[in-house]
């Protein structure tokens, strides 16, 4: 039997083929002016990083075209046989990566695993100790505004006023009075070791589980440079943008009694399809996390944190506990007579990208702050080393005392762009 095609009316080809820069050129113009910023400017907000450009193959790849709800082999859509090899290599690579018993790759954040996580294991106004978000802790450890905050009853946790490190006797002195059902460790702006044998200690002590969102030490974690929480913790979350260089998006670790409340948590508990396209990234982030060479730069990002943090000590700076053990630092402005958020704007202006960040006590709003968060994955992944964090010291140090001389602030700029000319970013592109 003949079937009569009939041809695709030319406009709709035209547009199928087209280019971006044909399609829409504003948002092609976007993103030019985008990667121009990332590779003229100091990449230095320690959640952000830069991706190899496999993964950013990965992502743009034609994997966003397939839907795929459910699980590998498992899939409420047929036509799933070629995506769930992606996220079936997403699954290993992530288990064998940090030696966990389960995983699920399909949280499309970091928010939405922890989500995932309370989800599979708790019930609304269950009790969460974690820690604060003025301490450290991050939106979704309980935050009023944030649906941790609404759901869940929260006791929160910070750090000592002497060492301004985490007071794991006040931790245990919380769970005996409180008895939470789920003891939650981990940070968004904490630049320490963190003790996870003593925090599964208090939890046992009480009778709660242990989770560990370690989002932001993860790459470290991979490394061996930071003790991993997955010997010690129930359930494990993190995202994969960070130190671990991959795309956006989150991931599930946990021990295999959690396996199948973890994975219906994800899906139907607060996803529909999973984003394949990402998820074939996540693939591609694990393969690479694995080798040698992730490992040495690493091992670097630690080194030009500790270079970077002693530099700015040097210059004046107050560095919140007195130094870092990771990849970040937190920096009190209160000594120089800035806020946060002043600091942020003119470091912006010179070309330097840092965010505000509250540090421990803290008498400013969140929305001004007495301090900046600064992190040294993405110069790293550039290829600076311990001289070049002088010299980025130096700069910083020369436009926050400098904030009021435009013609400074232009020389500053202008150092700026000389340096990260020195180590482009995305030439191939």
């Amino acid at each position: 039997m003949t079937i009569a095609v009939s041809p695709a009316p030319q406009a709709v080809e035209i547009q199928r083929r087209a280019p971006l820069h044909e399609v829409d050129s504003e948002i092609w113009q976007v993103i030019q002016d985008e990667t121009g910023r990332q590779r003229q400017n100091l990449e230095l907000i320690a959640s952000e990083n830069f991706t190899s450009r496999a993964i950013l193959e990965a992502t743009g790849s034609t994997l966003t075209n397939k839907y795929a709800e459910g699980l590998p082999g498992r899939r409420y859509y047929g036509g799933c046989a070629v995506v769930d090899r992606a996220e079936t290599l997403a699954i290993q690579r992530a288990k064998a990566l940090f030696g966990a018993e389960h995983a699920n790759v399909q949280a499309h954040s970091g928010s939405q695993a922890n989500m995932a996580a309370y989800f599979a294991v708790l019930q609304p106004g269950d009790i969460i100790l974690g820690m604060s978000l003025d301490q450290g802790g991050h939106l979704t450890h309980g935050s009023p505004r944030n649906f941790s905050g609404k759901l869940y009853r929260i006791v929160g946790y910070g750090v000592r006023r002497d060492t301004e490190t985490i007071d794991y006797d006040e931790v245990a002195h919380l769970a005996a009075e409180h008895r939470p059902r789920l003891l939650l460790a981990g940070a968004t702006a904490y630049p320490r070791i963190i003790d996870f044998p003593r925090l599964r200690a208090i939890a046992d002590s009480v009778g709660a589980l242990l989770m560990v969102d370690m989002a932001h030490i993860a790459g470290l974690v991979a490394a061996g440079l930071h003790p991993s929480p997955v010997p010690y913790a129930d359930i494990v979350t993190s995202t994969t943008h960070k130190t671990l260089r991959g795309p956006r998006g989150g991931f599930i670790l946990c021990r295999a009694a959690y396996a199948e409340a973890v994975d219906k948590a994800v899906m139907p508990g607060i996803q529909g399809g999973p984003l394949m396209h990402v998820i074939a990234a996540k693939a591609v982030c694990f393969r690479e996390a694995a080798t040698p060479v992730f490992a040495a730069y690493q091992t670097q990002i630690v080194a030009n944190a500790r270079a970077l943090a002693a530099a700015l000590a040097e210059r004046g700076f107050r560095i919140v506990s007195g130094g870092t053990d990771n990849h970040m630092m937190l920096v009190d402005l209160t000594p120089r007579g800035l806020t946060g958020r002043e600091a942020e704007t003119v470091l912006d202006q010179a070309g330097i990208t840092v965010n505000k960040n509250l540090v421990p006590f803290d008498t400013q709003k969140p929305l001004v702050t007495s301090g900046v968060r600064i992190g040294t994955p993405a110069v790293t992944t550039r290829g600076m080393q311990e001289p070049e964090m002088g010299t980025i010291a130096e700069l910083i140090d020369r436009a926050l005392t400098h904030r009021h001389d435009p013609a400074i602030q232009a020389e500053v700029r202008a150092a700026v762009h000389d340096l990260t000319a020195r180590f482009p970013l995305y030439e191939e592109l």
